[in-house]
């Protein structure tokens, strides 16, 4: 098979993969004529770093042959399609010569398990060695890793790759034994425990070697110690299947809060089940409404950032599912209308972000304009927010929203229907 056949192959099959983003990578470039390639340029997978950047990335599998057969995966051992596999050196080749078209600016490498998964996990780290070593390539690099590979194995790839993945595939263990019965969910979290610490350790030594660079300054150059080197800058992110069996939303986001908290995750990926050819007769004949994988991001998000624990997001009256009609942030506002209108000169960061129509930066920008006048409506409509769902919510020096805030029919008003995508 010719490499052309066998990237057609290999690229289609990595689509599943959606843990991707390219954020979070340590700052690399090769100006000056040093090395090749940068992970902070503007850059056949697109990605998005938090500053909104467009990054692209060369994301394939090593191999879709796999001695596993989980039940939802379209490259299981059983599944009759066509396979293909790349040696490391076609891998390096190209993404060296993407690269140099311009086409990409890092790599995304993912593979079926072939022989072991220390024979698999070997191959895939000396992908990203050979780049790194033999051709100082200082583009992006993300390794998906395999859970029952050696700890050695693991930490080699910490020391090449940007970021590391570690897929729990399914929300519970009971429904990975059930679909995946291969796969241990306890080894899975051992594997994402064992990367936390090295991720950890790595960030400390680093922290603390700049702080004693601080205090030695004015000593001699000639005494400067050699550079702590990066393990993972980017962290360690995860994806789980939605839709493949009857685990609920709330289910979801309380294990994606446990791995927050326990393994300091980056980011828990969200997968809306696609339906596969000869699929078992335990899978759902229908993938789920791509609109609930939406909501879930929606939900994940205010948990990051907003200050929502996930029991709050998803309460017992909605049966354990978040509401496809509108975003979980205005579902909870209007389920307590009681905590509003906020007022936007005195309430505090908190309740603030809990207003619906607020993101993070507006709120910082009300906390800082208030420190020096008092806000009125106007500055709303300067902020570019959505005006008519924000209104009923807060009140200004200038503005109170009266009674809309009792409006039977104000979630119909400010809940636009969802509309149904296609995956791909």
């Amino acid at each position: 098979m010719n490499l052309q056949s066998k990237l057609a192959i290999l690229a289609d099959a990595a689509k599943y993969d959606a843990s991707c983003a390219s954020s979070g990578a340590a700052p690399r470039n090769s100006v000056g004529g040093r090395g090749m390639g940068s992970t902070e340029g503007m850059g056949i997978c697109h990605s998005y770093a938090p500053d909104g950047r467009c990054i692209s990335l060369l994301k394939i599998l090593l191999t879709n042959f796999c001695q596993y057969d989980c039940l939802y995966c379209v490259n299981r051992v059983t599944s009759n399609v066509p396979r293909a596999r790349f040696t490391v050196d076609e891998v390096v080749q190209l993404t060296l010569d993407f690269y140099r078209r311009n086409c990409i600016e890092g790599l995304f490498l993912s593979s079926g398990i072939i022989q072991s998964p220390d024979y698999t996990m070997e191959q895939v780290v000396e992908v990203a060695r050979v780049l790194r070593e033999e051709h100082d390539f200082r583009g992006y690099i993300h390794l998906k890793t395999i859970p029952d590979a050696s700890p050695e194995l693991m930490e080699r790839a910490g020391r090449y790759a940007d970021r590391l993945s570690i897929n729990i595939e399914l929300p519970t263990a009971e429904g990975l034994k059930a679909l995946a019965p291969e796969k241990d969910s306890a080894a899975i979290d051992r594997s994402m425990a064992r990367m936390a610490v090295h991720i950890g350790e790595s960030r400390a030594a680093r922290k603390e070697q700049a702080a004693q660079a601080i205090v030695s300054m004015p000593q001699s150059r000639t005494t400067r110690r050699a550079s702590v080197p990066h393990f993972a800058p980017g962290g360690q992110s995860t994806q789980m299947i939605v839709g493949a069996d009857a685990t609920s939303d709330s289910t979801i986001l309380a294990t994606s809060a446990r791995l927050y908290g326990a393994h300091q995750l980056r980011r828990v990926y969200y997968s809306a089940f696609s339906p596969i050819p000869d699929a078992a007769r335990a899978l759902p004949l229908a993938a789920p409404p791509t609109v609930r994988e939406h909501r879930l991001y929606q939900a994940d998000w205010l948990m990051r950032f907003y200050g929502f624990t996930h029991d709050e997001i998803v309460p017992s009256a909605q049966t354990g599912m978040l509401s496809l009609d509108m975003d979980p942030k205005l579902a909870w506002a209007l389920a307590h209308r009681e905590r509003f209108p906020v007022n936007l000169n005195t309430a505090p960061r908190e309740l603030l972000l809990r207003v619906p129509g607020f993101g993070v930066q507006t709120v910082e920008r009300l906390l800082a304009a208030r420190r020096v006048r008092r806000l009125r409506h106007a500055d709303l409509a300067r902020l570019h927010v959505p005006l008519k769902k924000v209104l009923p919510f807060v009140e200004a020096a200038d503005y109170r929203p009266g009674r809309a805030l009792d409006a039977t029919d104000l979630a119909a008003q400010l809940a636009p229907p969802p509309v149904q995508r296609s995956l791909f």
